[in-house]
């Protein structure tokens, strides 16, 4: 006979006096209702290990994916994957029945696992947030960073050592500072489950910071979009006066990618003198209406600008639709945690809690899907995959 969790693995502290955990749950659904919530489940777990299984097939298959930003996408894929492979399984049984049955060792690895994922998600959502950023509104310096904090493995690992650091220390170790434990026989959750101080500040470096710092990046994407289309138009709508009028006209379009001194450094020095004698050509009458190679200079500055402009705001696109997810599946559970903290769980619904938990897991399902419709590379690396034939034909007739 045990007289509690802790001591059956041999720990020396014990459950907490005057504990507010309740005792294990029973089932309060029917059969048809459990069979049903399983196969749910199930299929979430699978839709999420296939889907992410998929984007890392894709960048390990396809060369034209490892761009320095998407090896992000990677690190988002490789943590989605884990939740659908080992948390939610795991879950499943617990939901169902109430009880945890696979032991306290096991409980505090899924623990880790679960916090250390779901966590690493939204640093990653954070850090591709940021490298769009960088890429949209500081383009040139974005195209030369060199150094070491420029290599996306330093920043992938990072991303798992800030994720570990938030949660898995309390999991691990707070029963221990405590001296005793708040988990029931047959539970499995966080000992700070009902603590609101460490749920709010946790909480708020989980979700409120990330949620802020991803607005603000979409929002500076977004100004800086729109105010390259305004130059854009204001140029579009002059008249061309000469071919050096229209050199300079694409040259302050191309201005809005970066800052002013950005621009000058991304005409090399050998184009200088050319460009110089050639505008002083041009200013001759025999020569205005000619086809000289500063207009095809002109032209190659006007195409490379509206093709950085269409990618960007395809970047933009693709990058809100992924925040949007992010906070619709985070919003309520973060919110529910705090509050059940705060009122010790009397306040929230177990139901309740449990929806907005599931949800919670749900953009792990959603992220892979979000990448073919937002990057076209994507989409052919997964049509390559999935459609080998059809990959092929099209490939063919693009030639």
């Amino acid at each position: 006979m045990h007289n509690s969790t802790a001591e059956a693995d041999g720990n020396i502290t014990g459950p907490c006096n005057g504990t507010s955990s309740p005792q294990p749950e029973t089932s309060e659904f029917s059969m048809g209702v459990l069979v049903l919530l399983a196969l749910l489940m199930v299929l979430l777990a699978l839709v999420t290990v296939l889907g992410n299984v998929l984007v890392i097939l894709a960048f390990i298959m396809d060369r034209n994916l490892r761009h320095r930003s998407n090896y992000f996408f990677l690190n988002l894929a490789i943590s989605d994957f884990a939740v659908g492979a080992f948390c939610i399984p795991l879950y499943i049984p617990y939901a169902l029945t109430g009880t945890w049955y696979f032991g306290r060792g096991l409980c505090k690895l899924w623990l880790a696992m679960d916090y250390l994922m779901c966590t690493a998600s939204v640093f990653n959502i954070v850090l591709i947030s940021y490298d769009r950023f960088l890429s949209v509104t500081k383009a040139v310096s974005y195209r030369v960073q060199r150094g070491i904090m420029s290599n996306p493995v330093v920043k992938m690992v990072a991303i798992w050592v800030f994720a570990f650091l938030l949660y898995c220390p309390a999991i691990l170790l707070w029963e221990h500072v405590a001296g005793c434990s708040t988990v029931q026989e047959g539970q499995c959750h966080a000992e700070f489950f009902d603590n609101w101080y460490f749920l709010l500040c946790a909480s708020t470096l989980e979700f409120f910071v990330p949620l802020l710092s991803v607005t603000y990046f979409n929002v500076h994407i977004f100004i800086n979009i729109q105010r390259r289309q305004r130059r854009g138009s204001i140029q579009d709508s002059e008249p061309p006066r000469s071919s050096s009028s229209s050199w300079r006209s694409c040259f302050v379009l191309r201005q809005g990618t970066s800052s002013s001194s950005e621009a000058e450094d991304s005409v090399s020095s050998s184009i200088r003198p050319k460009k110089e004698s050639l505008v002083a050509e041009s200013l001759s009458p025999s020569r205005a209406n000619s086809v000289t190679p500063e207009n095809d200079l002109s032209i190659s500055f006007c195409a490379r600008t509206r093709s950085k402009l269409h990618q960007d705001k395809k970047i933009a696109k693709s990058l809100a639709i992924i925040v949007c997810a992010f906070a619709i599946c985070w919003a309520p559970y973060t919110l529910l945690m705090i509050i059940r903290g705060a009122c010790q769980g009397t306040c929230v619904h177990n139901s309740l809690y449990d929806v907005t938990f599931w949800l919670l897991w749900l953009n792990s399902s959603l992220n892979p899907f979000l990448y073919p419709l937002c990057h076209d590379k994507f989409r052919m690396a997964f049509m390559k995959i999935l459609c080998p034939k059809k990959f092929a034909t099209l490939r063919s007739g693009s030639f």
